[in-house]
């Protein structure tokens, strides 16, 4: 049997995996055309406009408004749906930090409600159990490009009058149903920071396929003007969160590859399914249907410490790493663990003293995002499913290696 590299055998893989970002000479004419037009801004260019039609078309939306980065896309999303001082706002807990701090920012409350372990995204019934009277919106997160359960969801908040902010910043090209992730609630929040299945660097986009929240958003992106006004005339609170043409030059020539791209991670990842749950102790999160595309931003499986001979996951993870295969624990903390939330340092976002003065996030617990941050919760990065099956074999090697040696892992001194 082969030693494992962490107790200094032969690695499995040595080869690099792919590089990120992907460009080539189109993304350069494409930037230096921009560059040398002299018009660098979206009020007098035609490149944000012309990215906004058509990511809205690839996705399946009427609407969208490109803004400067994926978290001001949630904030503008949360002032468009009304959100006012004290309203409570369900989100999930296993996310990044802007799903709840744009909340916080939008003087509003987040109410952590617990996940499922098939998707790592919002349980409906947690949320369900979640609602108060002062319940205004509702963010379910598709982490790594895996659907939630948008059908219920959807059902439960508008049988209480609750905005859908879909929080697909993992989702670009994804679908679920027939429908783009993004589209399928009131609205939905896409990011393009650096390690964004679409890049150009920073840069976010609202969909919506209503034309009221598409002009709310517009006005608040726009410094509360609105379209077709003038110039010095300012209705509703506002800012400049526009997005540059140099920015949206870059996104139409990389949104040239999105389809292949998530052709390619989408098969991967089927791959990596079918082969990962062969290996004991690994379980991949089972797809909602066969027909849905999902768009891995991140590849998110679930790891059963007693098949492995009660090895904990920080030392099972440390040795895949050390085959040459980039594996780590995801997020090891719920959200409402986090200081910021611990100590309500919530700046001069003050909202939640007067709805809610004895707020405590000491007292949260969601137990199956506990499990999920602390025991179980494992993914690849988004970069490895733009490989060749070739490299989904390395990482199944790596696991299969880690677990026929788990013996040997559990004896040594690493």
């Amino acid at each position: 049997m082969a030693r494992l590299a962490i107790c200094g055998g032969e690695k499995i893989r040595t080869a690099p995996w792919p590089a990120w970002p992907v460009w080539d000479e189109r993304d350069e004419q494409a930037v230096l055309a921009t560059l040398r037009s002299g018009i660098w801004g979206r009020l007098t260019g035609d490149r944000v406009s012309a990215f906004e039609a058509r990511f809205a078309e690839v996705q399946g939306a009427d609407y969208a408004v490109a803004v400067v980065n994926g978290s001001v896309s949630l904030r503008i999303s949360l002032l468009a749906a009304g959100i006012e001082g004290g309203d409570e706002v369900v989100v999930p807990p296993y996310t990044f930090s802007a799903t709840a701090m744009s909340v916080v920012e939008a003087n509003g409350v987040p109410v952590f409600a617990d996940i499922e372990e098939d998707t790592f995204g919002l349980d409906p019934d947690a949320f369900e159990r979640a609602i108060t009277p002062r319940t205004r919106a509702v963010i379910p997160v598709h982490l790594g490009g895996q659907a939630v359960d948008m059908d219920r969801i959807c059902a439960i908040a508008a049988a209480h009058g609750i905005t859908v902010i879909e929080d697909a910043a993992h989702s670009h090209g994804a679908r679920s149903g027939g429908r783009g992730l993004g589209t399928i609630g009131d609205l939905g929040s896409f990011s393009f920071q650096s390690s964004k299945n679409l890049t150009s660097g920073e840069g976010g986009i609202i969909l919506t396929n209503n034309e009221d929240l598409a002009e709310r958003c517009h006005s608040i992106h726009h410094c509360g003007r609105s379209r077709g006004g003038e110039w010095y005339e300012h209705r509703v609170l506002g800012s400049n969160y526009r997005m540059s043409e140099m920015q949206a030059a870059l996104l139409l020539t990389q949104l040239e590859r999105l389809p292949e791209q998530t052709a390619t991670r989408d098969a991967n990842g089927k791959y990596l399914n079918e082969r990962l749950a062969a290996i004991p102790g690994i379980r991949p999160l089972p797809r909602r249907s066969p027909e849905d595309v999902n768009s891995y931003h991140l590849y998110p499986f679930r790891y059963d410490a007693e098949a492995f001979g009660e090895i904990p996951r920080s030392r099972f993870v440390k040795a895949v790493q050390a085959e040459g295969v980039g594996c780590a624990e995801g997020y090891t903390l719920p959200l409402y663990r986090q200081e910021f939330f611990l100590n309500k340092a919530f700046g001069p976002y003050t909202g939640w003293r007067e709805s809610n003065p004895g707020l405590d996030y000491n007292t949260v617990c969601c137990p199956v995002c506990e499990r999920i941050s602390y025991e179980i919760g494992c993914w690849l990065p988004q970069t490895y499913l733009l490989g060749t099956q070739a490299d989904m074999d390395s990482v199944v090697d790596a696991i299969t290696k880690v677990y026929e040696c788990r013996e040997e892992l559990a004896a040594a001194e690493v």
